[in-house]
């Protein structure tokens, strides 16, 4: 399946069905990550029912530590 991650088309396994399955498929899952989805800003709690689609369009921002 092919979605718009921050702008850029990537290629991701079939088995991501879901916000939370994109996030640890991008090893992102335990991290904080504010996603939106096809234009609507989601909760965290609301990861595991929102469904993606070949083409959907995904902005993620995380947090990175340092100093």
């Amino acid at each position: 399946m092919q979605l718009a991650i921050n702008g850029e088309f990537v290629e991701v396994p079939d088995s991501c069905r879901t916000i939370r399955e994109l996030l640890a498929h991008l090893r992102l899952d335990g991290k904080i990550v504010v996603v939106e989805h096809n234009g609507r800003i989601l909760n965290k709690n609301e990861h595991d029912a929102a469904d993606l689609a070949d083409q959907d369009r995904i902005e993620m921002v995380h947090f990175v530590g340092g100093g």
